[in-house]
């Protein structure tokens, strides 16, 4: 369990730094963060939701 807890952890860790990179970028104006932060936001949610599919 230890590495599914290691994998949330860091998912939720991509999720919140494309939260800050959005609030950054909108912050200072528009440009690439944008983008950035919503890939790094479906990559975390991406990742959440492949944990909690079931095996098979």
């Amino acid at each position: 369990m230890m590495v599914r807890d290691l994998v949330s952890l860091s998912a939720l860790m991509m999720i919140a730094l494309g939260v800050a990179m959005l609030v950054v970028t909108l912050a200072h104006g528009f440009g690439v963060g944008i983008i950035l932060g919503v890939l790094f936001i479906g990559a975390g949610a991406g990742r959440l939701l492949m944990l909690r599919r079931p095996r098979g």
